[in-house]
C-alpha cells in the first residue's frame, strides 16, 4: 500500500480573527488542513493525527514514508489527519476519530490530565530524546536574547505548544518580567516553520520555535541560514511523543509500539524515519514530562491572574 502525499498551496497571513485566548493568529489558509489517505478510506483504516508542528505541505512530505511503513506492516490503509491547532489534534484522539497521534509535549500533558492520554513511543533525534525552544530573530535585529525583545512583535506557535509558547512564557517568569505588555504585539502562527518564515519575512520581530523544526528549516533553506538567527536556547525538554487513547485495546497498542520501536532495525524503517530526522523510537516514562507540567501549571495561574 502506498500513501500519496499531495502538494497543498498555503499562505501566511495575519488575519483579523482571534485565537482562543484572544490573540491574533498568523495561520494557514483554511483549505490547507485536512485528510490524505494511501487508498480509499474505510472501516479498517488507521487514522493518524498530526498536530500542526509544521505546515500541511511539509507534514505530508515528511510523514509519507512512515505512513507507508505502517500501512505495509499492518496491511491496512492509513489516513493522515492534520488539524490547525494542538487542541484539535488532541480531540481527534479523545473522540477516537484517530488511533495514533503525533503531538507536542505541551498537548500531551494536557491530554494526559484531561482524558488519560498515553505515550506509545518517543522519537530520538541526533541520539537525544530531548529538544529545545529556540528564540529567533531576523539577522538585522539588534536583539541578543528574549529580554531584548521588550516592546517588539513576537510570534508564538500555539497556546498549548511547549517550545512555541510555554517555554518562552516560563523564561519571562524566570526573568521577573510580566507577560502583559512585554511585547508590543503577539500572534500565533500554528506551525513552527511558519514562525520561522514570519521572522524571515519581517512579519514579526521574534518568535519561539521547536529546535528540531528550526534546524531542519535552516539546513534546507539557504535564505533562513542567512536571514534568521538564534539568540536564546531554552530547555532541554522531552521530545514530542507518539500517543494513543488509554482505552485502545492492549493488543493494538503493543503492535503499534512494536512497529515503531523496531523501525530503526530495518532498511525500510530507517528510510521512512530519515525525512523526519528520527534515529529511532524509544520509550520514556510519563514522569519525564513533569517539567512541562510545572511550566503549564504556573503559566495558567500567571495568565489567569492567579
Amino acid at each position: 500500500m502506498r500513501f500519496r502525499a499531495a502538494v497543498l498551496v498555503y499562505s501566511l497571513a495575519v488575519v483579523g480573527a482571534c485565537s482562543d485566548n484572544g490573540q491574533p493568529s498568523i495561520r494557514l489558509s483554511e483549505g490547507a488542513v485536512g485528510t490524505l489517505s494511501n487508498q480509499a478510506a474505510g472501516a479498517g483504516s488507521l487514522r493518524v493525527a498530526v498536530a500542526a508542528i509544521t505546515s500541511p505541505q511539509v507534514t505530508f512530505e515528511k510523514y509519507e514514508g512512515l505512513l507507508n511503513y505502517l500501512s505495509d506492516s499492518l496491511n491496512r490503509p492509513v489516513e493522515l489527519v492534520q488539524r490547525r491547532t494542538y487542541a484539535e489534534a488532541n480531540e481527534l484522539i479523545r473522540s477516537r476519530d484517530a488511533v495514533l497521534g503525533f503531538v507536542c509535549a505541551g498537548p500531551y500533558v494536557v491530554g494526559r490530565r484531561d482524558f488519560g492520554l498515553e505515550i506509545l513511543a518517543v522519537p530520538q533525534v541526533n541520539h537525544e530524546s530531548t529538544y529545545y525552544s529556540y528564540i529567533i530573530v531576523s539577522d538585522e535585529s539588534p536583539a541578543d536574547s528574549l529580554s531584548d525583545l521588550r516592546g517588539r512583535s513576537f510570534a508564538f506557535t500555539d497556546p498549548l505548544s511547549n517550545t512555541g509558547y510555554l517555554a518562552p512564557m516560563w523564561r519571562l517568569h524566570e526573568l521577573g518580567l510580566s507577560s502583559n505588555g512585554f511585547f508590543s504585539s503577539t500572534s500565533f502562527t500554528y506551525s513552527h516553520d511558519n514562525s520561522v518564515r514570519a521572522v524571515a519575512d519581517h512579519v514579526v520581530e521574534g518568535a519561539a520555535v521547536d529546535s528540531l523544526v528550526y534546524d531542519d528549516a535552516v539546513e534546507h533553506n539557504p535564505r533562513y541560514r542567512a536571514e534568521v538567527r538564534l539568540v536564546e536556547k531554552l530547555g532541554p525538554y522531552p521530545n514530542a511523543p507518539v500517543v494513543v487513547h488509554p482505552d485502545l485495546s492492549p493488543e493494538i497498542k503493543e503492535r503499534l509500539r512494536e512497529l515503531l520501536l523496531g523501525m530503526a532495525g530495518t532498511p525500510e524503517g530507517r528510510a521512512a524515519l530519515a525525512p523526519l530526522r528520527i534515529d529511532r523510537f524509544v520509550v520514556l516514562p510519563d514522569s519525564d514530562y513533569d517539567v512541562v507540567r510545572r511550566m503549564a501549571a504556573l503559566i495558567r495561574r500567571w495568565t489567569d491572574g492567579g
